[in-house]
């Protein structure tokens, strides 16, 4: 079979192995869709610390189903989640889930870029596998994981109703963010991108304000204008650049929030005045990653239709075009949201 893997720093090819397994407690998928992340752009770029594997936002169909596994069938449309903690260590029990040693060192096998991925015992034991209902198409699918990680984000900091919200960088986790936020009751949310195409993708999804942060003072109006010169309860820093971070300290409100939310550059460092976030109670709280109970919430919010995100969706390559895949998503002014389809797609 076919999978996608790091070839080299910069560049991402399909390799050949032999088609997985189940073993006992574990589960085999073909691969309908798995979309590329900006975290798999970044292992790419050699900018992001953890392992090479690519791949962690599939849906497909249960293929093999290993000894003593209850509860998956055959043929079942399914998303499946690359990371699980044990829920045993210190951390959980302080319900930090995604900062548990053995999370980052769960995964799926050989990745979700692969015709047919293998889930692990550990995973499936842990409710990793969540059946997609029929109203939820294969887009919508490949989407829960980053949505999943908004809404953990949005539990950590809190979001009382009618907060205002705004969400520096809305590519395709930024949008979902934003989107998210509103359907769960914030009052007004804004955000910058640099993108005319995802800025349309945020107004279309009812976003109050997207403006260009190229533009002088573009951010630091539209703020002005949503609160009343006050500043934004929750300040969203959804990419990597540390001078985006400081922007974000400066347009919260006295006693408001900073989450820090997408990856940042290795090395990099937030230079604000730290007198000045002391003196108005500014938080910074980080935010990574998602675990299954947030997955299946906006699973829910999708049935539902009070979460639409199928439309965030620009493109769709066949895993055999994954280099050129890859390719988009590393050009925001061309695309919203890549995914790669497999077989079951």
């Amino acid at each position: 079979m076919k999978f996608g893997r790091l070839a080299r720093p910069g560049e991402v090819a399909l390799a050949d192995l032999p088609e997985p397994t189940a073993g006992p407690g574990e589960v085999t998928v073909t691969l309908a869709a798995c979309g590329v992340c900006g975290t798999d752009l970044e292992k790419l770029r050699g900018n992001y610390r953890t392992a090479g594997i690519l791949g962690h936002e599939p849906v497909g169909r249960v293929a093999a189903v290993g000894e003593g596994v209850e509860g998956i069938a055959l043929g079942d449309r399914v998303f499946v989640h690359h990371h699980v903690p044990c829920y045993a260590c210190e951390v959980c029990a302080r319900g930090d889930y995604t900062f548990c040693p053995t999370f980052s060192k769960t995964n799926l096998d050989p990745g979700g870029f692969a015709e047919t991925f293998r889930v692990p015992r550990e995973n499936v034991e842990r409710k990793a596998i969540l059946r997609l209902d029929p109203s939820v198409d294969w887009d919508s699918g490949s989407l829960l994981e980053p949505a999943g990680c908004a809404l953990t984000a949005i539990r950590k900091v809190g979001l009382p109703e009618g907060a205002s919200v705004f969400v520096l960088g809305l590519g395709p986790v930024g949008l979902l963010y934003a989107r998210l936020a509103r359907s769960l009751g914030a009052g007004w949310v804004g955000g910058t991108e640099v993108s005319p195409l995802r800025r349309a993708a945020a107004e279309r999804g009812g976003i109050d304000a997207a403006v260009d942060p190229r533009e002088p003072e573009a951010a630091r109006k539209a703020v002005d204008r949503g609160t009343g010169g006050r500043g934004v309860d929750l300040a969203v820093v959804a990419t990597g650049h540390p001078a985006v971070a400081r922007a974000a300290t400066e347009l919260v409100r006295r006693g408001g929030t900073v989450n820090l939310f997408g990856l940042p550059q290795s090395g990099g460092r937030l230079d604000a005045d730290l007198q000045d976030l002391y003196l108005r109670g500014v938080r910074l709280v980080p935010s990574y990653a998602t675990t299954e109970p947030e997955i299946a919430d906006v699973h829910r919010l999708v049935v539902s239709g009070s979460l639409r995100i199928a439309d965030l969706v620009s493109h769709r390559y066949p895993i055999a075009e994954i280099a050129e895949a890859f390719r988009r998503a590393a050009r925001p002014d061309e695309s919203v949201k890549v995914v790669v389809t497999g077989r079951a797609h």
